[in-house]
């Protein structure tokens, strides 16, 4: 085999240059070819994924109305595109298998990645509340039954609730959405809500996937025991705020072992009872707690407008009521915290209301917020509420709670 040398070749007239040439088959010449070659190569590692948004799915070997079933794939899961039909996708699966499938049944990687966004988003985002789901729902990116969606939730799962939307209900087919513009508390509940409204909350599942849930296949995480009383009014969330411990002595016992009496309830508070309990046969742990309520209807431009906390009863061995706030206009969260009074930790809780007659309307997921607000804040002590935090101005009402439960009675009249 001959052998082949490089020699370097220095131009006189070229001062300070030099070039290279290569003697016996110059392999330069098929650098172009070679990169070319490369670049082929390259390109083919570029895959296209889609995502399954059904259930589960089979894959067939041709679309065709008679076929053979290829593979089964299950929601969440990625797929390599091989081909693109018409209204079908030819995939490869994880472990080889290849099909066509329709592509109503899965997501792009475009849509994949705002599912990704939505999540990210919300990562932080305070938990207002807990649920539990009704059935299997599918998790959407925007409120709304034909909006896209994507992963299942399966029945039962407990869900962190995150914010709530209101948007109006899917008109007839060829109709327009109707979209909720800026609005005023004061006007009727005809003027709010011209359409039929429905609510769906922004949850957040057990391995931290973000979408929309439909409202009413969600049940909010309220004890029985205090769930019980809502009065025909809708129980938005329940918030431990203290632990008692009811040994039958009449006092309490707190979780730090001491021992305190507890302050003589008022007579409206006494008036607001639940119903006799029997004296606990052994010292039993008992969870005192805020709750927020909502007339049981969609389309609402606040998220609650009454306030009420249930005491345990050291007495009479039962939850009662220990405060009461009606005709608010009120927005989640509801922080729980800790006040120091006189050297003492006591716990409080604080929530915004509306300050004015105005709210804002996020145009694509109906999250509602009013334009200005107030934190109104209280502390428990013994089984008393009292108001506290910088805002100590009086607490208007919003809207006449007495005629509401008037027209709620009526309805409930005409009904029989």
């Amino acid at each position: 085999m001959p052998t082949r040398r490089l020699h370097l070749k220095t131009d006189p007239s070229r001062s300070g240059f030099a070039f290279f040439s290569c003697i016996s088959n110059p392999l330069w010449l098929l650098l172009p070819a070679a990169l070319l070659a490369g670049c082929a190569r390259f390109h083919h590692e570029l895959h296209e994924y889609v995502y399954v948004a059904a259930r589960q799915v089979y894959l067939h070997d041709r679309v065709a109305a008679v076929s053979n079933r290829t593979a089964l794939v299950t929601n969440g899961e990625a797929l390599e595109v091989v081909e693109h039909g018409k209204r079908f996708v030819k995939v490869r699966t994880p472990k080889g298998e290849v099909g066509w499938l329709e592509d109503h049944a899965i997501i792009d990687d475009k849509l994949y990645a705002q599912f990704q966004d939505l999540t990210k988003k919300h990562a932080q985002d305070p938990v207002v509340a807990n649920g539990v789901l009704r059935d299997d729902l599918y998790l959407h990116l925007l409120p709304g039954r034909e909006t896209p969606h994507f992963l299942l939730v399966a029945g039962n799962a407990k869900v962190q609730l995150l914010e709530r939307g209101t948007i109006a209900k899917a008109p007839a087919p060829g109709m327009p959405v109707p979209k909720l513009k800026t609005q005023a508390l004061s006007d009727t509940p005809a003027a709010l809500t011209p359409v039929p409204m429905e609510d769906w909350w922004l949850i957040r599942d057990a391995s931290g996937h973000t979408g929309w849930l439909l409202s009413n296949r969600v049940d909010v995480d309220v004890p029985d025991e205090v769930g019980q009383y809502a009065e025909e009014q809708r129980m938005v969330a329940a918030y431990p705020i203290a632990k008692v411990i009811d040994d039958g002595s009449g006092r309490e016992r707190r979780k730090d072992g001491q021992l305190s009496k507890k302050p003589a309830k008022s007579a409206a508070a006494a008036s607001d009872s639940t119903d006799d309990a029997t004296t606990p046969s052994a010292p039993q742990e008992k969870t005192e707690y805020v709750t927020v309520l909502s007339p049981p209807q969609g389309g609402l431009p606040y998220d609650f407008d009454q306030v009420r906390v249930f005491t345990w009863s050291l007495n009479h061995h039962r939850y009662e009521t220990a405060f009461r706030l009606r005709g608010i206009q009120g927005y989640l969260p509801v922080t729980i915290s800790q006040e120091n009074v006189n050297g003492q930790s006591e716990p409080a809780f604080s929530f915004q209301i509306a300050a004015g007659p105005n709210v804002s309307v996020d145009p694509d997921t109906g999250v509602t917020r009013p334009v200005t607000s107030r934190t109104l804040a209280f502390r428990l002590e013994g089984n008393l509420v009292r108001r506290s935090g910088s805002d100590q101005a009086p607490i208007v009402a919003m809207h006449d709670h007495a005629e509401a439960e008037k027209l709620k009675a009526a309805a409930h009249k005409k009904k029989r």
